[in-house]
């Protein structure tokens, strides 16, 4: 398809608000960017199926490239598509700004939005935060959490599940929204929830992650009852409601760097090839590795990424998003969704992963890579903390926890958060909020796979002591700290690295594992317990982290430091967090002798006391961390 240069002249830029479908009782208003269109018309359709049109109306031109129409009397129920004509063809599209849609996507539908909010949705709290540093992610598919036999829940596969309560699995403890509640996580990632093509609505068999979009402003509509109807946003809009009820927020992970299909997605039929970037021979770029490439430094995309994201944060009360490969994203697109967003709720989370999946002619200086998030409200995925604490994501390669040797600096600048520490210790980040700490997520193996596939050699009980000491990690360092869900309890997925189509089989939560592996589970709720009780976990500032938190001197492949000054407004005086990686049980020196309570072991993590130790050394157990305090 040929382009028309005139759709890059800024008399087509439209500053609207209006984009979509805008829905009155008495009336119906919709508006469509299409500048190269040289007529647009708009099909109602009775139903979802029904090949034949009910009505067919002319739409007016109007301004800055903008198609809109006016249609009297109530339409909520109705499908639509805009069907439009330029260089001698003609093409159906839906609406690339449609908020519901009937099944698979092919036709836009018309609702009150009033009519789909849950009961007492007005008083909906969103969650707030005092800093970012507060949160503990955990990463969940939809499908993952509660298609199991064993999960106890009814509305398998669907977002529903989030609002069962009371669920158990076969041994009688807690699942799905309880479990989360029982964990204690504050909010967690939802694997793409918007609608994608990479499974069929209807085949409840079909699995995918979602990495896939269609339409950004509609909820997935394979996760719903009905997915032909407004089925979709009354269920969502209740898991929602749900977990905010717990306490718990929602995270979106958002992909606005490549769409499924690109010659005949909705961006592409009603403006050829604006919305994508192209390389010099004139081709789809495909930075994303998905075969095309968003163009999001074009106003007319960046509008509709800023429309979009609060759209969802209004609408649905979202807290925040995790931006798939974000360094395809421009640095201006994300400065603007950064203000855009926090001027609506200051409490909303950003960040996403700071690399690509492939060449770009994005010029570098414009990317969103690591390091170009310093100053902002925006966070980006520490891979170098990951990779020093399990070595390779998928491969033999081992790290810190499981016997790899000189990963002392790379721990410590881990542990302060990513900032400049000194002259040795510092990284991408100029504040810790700027760094998603995390050992694993769901793409490559899970931490426990990892282990296995590291360490073949060991035995259970000695992986599970570096799967520990690994998440012991994440949780008494300075940042964001995130978990993929079901790690809890030593999750598997059988060594598959790259599940995104694996099925439930494979993804699923297997939740009988919580009580074969409870004691771990129990290990992870006490240091989570102990991040959100203890703000000398939680420095929210660079100055503050270099203030309180001083190395220690310790054996050679280990880490010791101290965080003393009732940090951060922490009512214990002095903390000190040891990791001793090796298999050897070593003396710690400790900054002084002291009464020193022992809240962290190998055995069990929380805050309370599990031995007192008057000392001014601490034997540490091979592969294990400890945390002790004291008040004076």
């Amino acid at each position: 398809m040929g382009n028309k240069e005139f759709v890059n002249d800024p008399k087509y830029i439209y500053r609207g608000n209006d984009l979509g479908v805008n829905y009155y009782p008495e009336k119906t208003i919709f508006r469509v960017w299409s500048p190269v269109a040289d007529r647009i018309q708009m099909l109602i359709y009775a139903d979802d199926r029904i090949p034949v049109y009910e009505s067919i109306y002319d739409m007016n031109r109007a301004n800055s490239g903008t198609w809109n129409i006016e249609l009297e009397g109530d339409y909520a129920g109705k499908y639509y598509t805009y069907q439009v004509y330029y260089d001698n063809k003609i093409y159906e599209v839906v609406d690339p700004y449609a908020n519901c849609v009937g099944t698979n996507s092919n036709r836009g539908l018309i609702v009150d939005l009033n009519q789909t909010n849950p009961e007492n949705w007005d008083e909906d709290s969103r969650i707030r935060l005092n800093n970012y540093v507060d949160a503990v992610i955990y990463e969940l598919h939809v499908r993952d959490f509660s298609t199991s036999h064993y999960s106890g829940i009814k509305n398998k596969g669907k977002y529903l599940a989030f609002t069962e309560q009371g669920t158990k699995n076969p041994g009688g403890l807690k699942t799905g929204i309880d479990h989360l509640q029982e964990l204690g996580i504050t909010h967690i990632h939802l694997l793409p929830v918007f609608d994608f093509a990479s499974v069929d609505d209807e085949n409840e068999d079909d699995y995918n992650w979602g990495y896939d979009p269609q339409l950004y402003n509609v909820p997935e509509g394979s996760y719903a009852s009905n997915p032909e109807d407004e089925a979709r946003i009354i269920e969502f809009k209740k898991m929602i409601k749900s977990l905010h009820d717990k306490g718990i927020g929602v995270i979106m992970d958002v992909v606005f760097n490549h769409t499924y299909f690109q010659e005949n997605s909705p961006f592409n039929l009603l403006v050829p090839n604006y919305f994508y970037r192209f390389n010099y021979q004139g081709q789809c770029s495909n930075g994303s590795g998905c075969g095309n490439e968003i163009a999001t430094e074009k106003p007319m995309v960046r509008k509709f990424i800023i429309d979009s994201l609060k759209y969802w944060v209004k609408e649905y009360h979202i807290d925040g998003f995790r931006f798939d490969l974000m360094a395809l994203i421009d640095q201006e697109t994300m400065h603007l969704i950064e203000q855009e967003l926090h001027q609506i709720n200051s409490s909303i989370l950003i960040y996403g992963e700071p690399w690509l999946a492939g060449d770009t002619p994005l010029p570098p200086e414009k990317r969103m890579t690591r390091g170009k998030q310093q100053e902002l409200d925006i966070a980006v995925f520490n891979d170098h903390l990951r990779n020093a604490i399990k070595g390779d994501n998928d491969g033999q390669v081992r790290g810190f926890v499981s016997g790899v040797q000189d990963r002392e600096k790379a721990i410590k600048k881990g542990v302060v958060g990513g900032i400049e520490y000194n002259n040795v210790i510092n990284n991408f980040c100029k504040q810790p909020h700027e760094t998603i700490n995390y050992v694993s997520s769901h793409d490559n193996l899970t931490l426990w796979d990892k282990l296995q596939k590291s360490n073949p050699e060991d035995d259970e009980i000695t992986r599970i002591k570096m799967d520990r000491l690994a998440q012991a990690i994440i949780m008494t360092a300075q940042g964001i700290p995130f978990l993929a869900g079901g790690e809890e309890f030593l999750r598997t997925k059988y060594g598959d690295h790259n599940s995104y189509n694996s099925g439930d089989r494979i993804n699923q939560l297997k939740w009988e594992r919580k009580s074969k592996y409870l004691n771990t589970f129990k290990y992870y709720q006490g240091l989570i317990k102990l991040r959100k009780e203890h703000p000398a976990f939680r420095i929210s500032t660079a100055q503050g982290i270099r203030n309180y938190l001083e190395f220690l001197k310790t054996p050679i492949n280990t880490v010791g430091f101290k965080i003393s000054k009732n940090a951060n407004g922490d009512q214990w005086q002095n903390i000190i967090v040891l990791y001793n990686p090796t298999r050897n049980k070593l003396k710690f020196n400790l900054p002084f002798a002291a009464e020193w309570k022992l809240v962290v072991n190998e055995r069990k993590a929380g805050i309370k006391t599990i031995a007192k130790i008057n000392s001014y050394q601490m034997e540490v157990n091979p592969i294990s961390a400890m945390v002790l305090y004291t008040n004076i």
